[in-house]
């Protein structure tokens, strides 16, 4: 994993290595740039070296003289491929994947993104066809922000590269309601006006020439077909059993030490065992322990270990470590993220680096496989959803009546909704909230289209409705930002588009029944590991804001977040949002995701957005 720049842009070549440093904690290991010649093109990397650690494949690369490239992420495949291409007569230099791409773009041109699997982000500069041809991987795990103004294109991995002597940009009102609505800003937008964000699965052409830009999809989910998997449970188990074991194996792969995230949850617990089955090597494994028992899952990550017999590691973390991250959350989330989880991410992949370069993750297991709470929120209400609307504005009142917690008036709101699919969204989108200001625009949206049809059960709906929504803009944002901001690239199996794929053919009772959530990747988890090890419930990763932000932190939220000062944030209301601070302070109400979200508002404005017009 590296940081890619590139632009037309006339900047010095000062500015050029400023820009490239601003990132630099992307790739720490060599920093290149080049400006081409006859053109006005320059690109940038900061490279993580993993495969191939030899200079000559540092970046930006050459390939037969007139193919240029910045890459950022990993092609698995690529000892495949590169052995298909030179079959065809394609010659190597290095044992890096880099030049493999190069080499499928000159065979296969703008399909050559349909041979990869893998993450990555992109940009080729054709010398021959005065072309930059650029792509992101299908499930959005890279980032690629541009800024594109006739014939001024610029591009970079994290949208501070772009901001830095950039004189042109303007935050935007709607960004920042898409943030406060649903704790990111939403792709293919970014909090600039003029930067756009590339889009999951698609490939973009820029025609140095008449300055043409276009963009195309080449992948998706198949989110209006059926269900097309016709053998049965224990076929499909043995299958999946096969893939993941081989996505396992393939990202194991590096020239650099590999380790495993190992939580104890179901996820991270099978791809710990299915990486035992295909390595003699001790297999390294990492968990993180805190000194807050309630937020302390390390023993359940110790039994795994124990029965794998990894070379397990607990990462001992203070909280107040945390404190620290807070105040330089916006250097590394150079775009406001309101998922306070990414605190804790951030701690195990920067306890994690001093042991290991890249670690295998369980990240999209939930999606594909339906594990999240909210998936068996669906599975008890539906049948009150479909109650008729008086039935259920009784039912509403009642439950506040009899109750003024939290969790009875969110569920009151949400059987209010005219059906399961709009109280779903309610969960995922905050765009009714009271302390919101609500333009309506935010309700406009590509992705409800994976949760507003007919042509799967509404579980199958709501999972790839996730999947183009909640994994790509908040935990492929998270877990990017959290392990470069200290080096360490993290790889998922379960990101596997032959893993989604094969996920999205399965009959639902083979992923949720009868309360059973993520069946088959339990059953498939119990060859491996006691099943008794994984009777508790499902926990998630999380720090206790909720304590902090009334004891160590009262002070700081209360003057970073007084009504004078919410008054500078476009988009809400100061003086509810007073109010809702005072209940969380005196704790007579849990407003802390709250909190968070604007703390990390104001200070991405005072940080990063310091003199920059909002419109």
């Amino acid at each position: 994993m590296c940081g890619i720049y590139g632009t037309t842009l006339p900047y010095t070549e000062n500015q050029i290595i400023e820009k490239l440093k601003r990132t630099a904690f992307r790739g720490p290991d060599q920093m290149g740039w080049k400006t081409f010649k006859n053109s006005s093109i320059t690109f940038g990397h900061n490279r993580l070296s993993i495969v191939d650690l030899d200079s000559r494949s540092n970046q930006p690369f050459t390939y037969s003289e007139n193919i240029h490239i910045v890459f950022n992420g990993e092609i698995y495949n690529f000892k495949e491929l590169r052995e298909q291409l030179k079959k065809k007569g394609y010659p190597f230099r290095t044992s890096s994947d880099t030049e493999v791409i190069c080499a499928a773009y000159l065979e296969y041109g703008k399909d050559c993104v349909n041979h990869f699997n893998g993450m990555f982000a992109f940009v080729i500069y054709d010398v021959e066809n005065q072309l930059l041809y650029g792509a992101k991987d299908r499930l959005g795990q890279k980032p690629f922000y541009y800024y594109l103004n006739g014939q001024d294109f610029e591009f970079s991995s994290q949208i501070s590269s772009i901001q830095k002597f950039h004189n042109n940009l303007s935050i935007s009102k709607n960004a920042i309601e898409d943030y406060l609505s649903w704790n990111s800003v939403p792709i293919p937008s970014s909090i600039f006006n003029e930067v756009k964000k590339l889009e999951d699965g698609h490939w973009f052409t820029f025609n140095l020439t008449n300055y043409n830009f276009t963009t195309h999809q080449y992948w998706d989910i198949p989110y209006t077909s059926k269900n097309t998997y016709k053998g049965s449970f224990d076929d499909a188990q043995n299958e999946l059993e096969n893939l993941l074991t081989d996505s396992t194996r393939i990202r194991l792969f590096a020239d650099v030490p590999v380790g495993v995230f190992l939580s104890g949850g179901v996820d991270s617990s099978l791809i710990a065992a299915l990486a035992t089955t295909t390595t003699s090597q001790k297999v390294k494994t990492f968990s993180v322990k805190f000194n807050e028992k309630d937020y302390d899952e390390s023993k359940y990550a110790q039994q795994v270990a124990d029965h794998l017999k990894t070379d397990h590691h607990i990462i001992e973390c203070d909280y107040k470590e945390g404190f620290d991250l807070i105040d330089n959350f916006s250097t590394y989330y150079d775009e406001p993220f309101a998922d306070s989880s990414a605190i804790p991410s951030m701690l195990l992949a920067k306890h994690t680096k001093k042991h290991v370069t890249v670690a295998l993750s369980g990240d999209a297991g939930d999606e594909s496989f339906l594990g999240y709470h909210r998936y068996r929120w669906v599975e008890k209400n539906k049948k009150y959803m479909a109650l008729p609307m008086p039935i259920k504005k009784i039912l509403s009142k009642l439950l506040t009546s009899f109750s003024n917690s939290n969790r009875a008036e969110i569920l009151a709101e949400l059987i209010k909704s005219p059906n399961i699919e709009s109280a779903y969204l309610k969960t995922m989108f905050n765009y009714e909230a009271p302390w919101l200001i609500s333009s309506g625009k935010a309700t406009d949206f590509e992705e409800s289209k994976y949760l507003f049809h007919s042509h799967k059960n509404i579980f199958d709906r709501v999972s790839d409705f996730d999947l183009k929504t909640y994994l790509s803009w908040d935990i492929n944002t998270k877990v990017d930002r959290a392990s470069m901001a200290y080096s360490l690239e993290t790889r998922s199996p379960f990101l596997d588009y032959r893993i989604v794929e094969f996920a999205q053919n399965l009959p639902r009772t083979y992923k949720y029944d009868k309360g059973v959530q993520k069946r088959i990747l339990k059953e498939i988890l119990y060859k491996h590991v006691p099943k008794h090890i994984f009777d508790r419930p499902k926990s998630g990763f999380g720090m206790p804001f909720r304590v902090w932000f009334r004891e160590d932190l009262k002070e700081f939220v209360l003057d970073e977040l007084s009504e004078e000062n919410l008054k500078d944030i476009p988009g809400i209301k100061p003086k509810v949002i007073s109010e809702m601070i005072a209940q969380h302070m005196a704790g007579t109400w849990d407003n802390y995701t709250l909190i968070w979200k604007l703390l990390v508002l104001r200070q991405w404005l005072k940080k990063n957005g310091k003199g920059i017009p909002i419109r």
